[in-house]
């Protein structure tokens, strides 16, 4: 029953965000207030802050449930597999599932200052999970897991920032390859 439970929360977080990210889009991060995603949403302002603490929150709700998707994914990677071709593969793969919604919220974030310190605290978050997951799978030292998942992560940021800067026309996928190709440890680490 509990995992029926969650995966309704999930549900209705996921459309919250949904909600609140259009009407970000549309109007602005500061124009949307928490009554106005509670009204579009068909649910109470208390309802909304028992799944979001904080409106920014509701731009980030799935980073959570990517972080532990990402965790588990791997885990899950081959164990003779050198952790940074572990991390290419899987981050890879997670930016072509969110690359159809993701130009319009990266713009947000970027625009709004409150919501780029919160994607910072979120991402910090998620990567400490993510390193605990590669060092786990491979053996790696923290620092040393610290240190590639950081570069994976400073290789997502500069690829997802050309791609908004190209436009339409930027291939994301080839610029994640170009930016972990161009950050590949000349050392195998371990």
């Amino acid at each position: 029953m509990a995992g029926l439970r969650e995966r309704a929360r999930r549900a209705v977080q996921a459309e919250l965000a949904a909600v609140a990210l259009e009407l970000f889009t549309e109007r602005g991060f500061d124009e949307v207030t928490v009554d106005d995603i509670a009204r579009a949403a068909g649910v109470s302002k208390r309802s909304f802050f028992r799944y979001f603490p904080a409106k920014e929150d509701a731009v980030f709700g799935g980073v959570q449930v990517m972080g532990d998707d990402i965790a588990e994914q791997l885990a899950a990677r081959p164990a003779g597999e050198p952790p940074w071709e572990s991390l290419h593969a899987v981050l890879r793969e997670w930016v072509a599932r969110i690359d159809a919604e993701s130009r319009a919220t990266l713009r947000l974030i970027e625009r709004t200052p409150s919501l780029r310190a919160r994607s910072q605290q979120r991402r910090e978050e998620v990567r400490g999970r993510i390193a605990a997951a590669l060092a786990a799978r491979t053996g790696l030292d923290a620092f040393t897991a610290d240190l590639l998942t950081a570069a994976a992560g400073a290789a997502i940021d500069c690829a997802s920032r050309e791609w908004l800067r190209t436009g339409a026309d930027g291939d994301h996928m080839k610029l994640v390859d170009t930016a972990f190709a161009h950050l590949r440890p000349a050392v195998a680490p371990g």
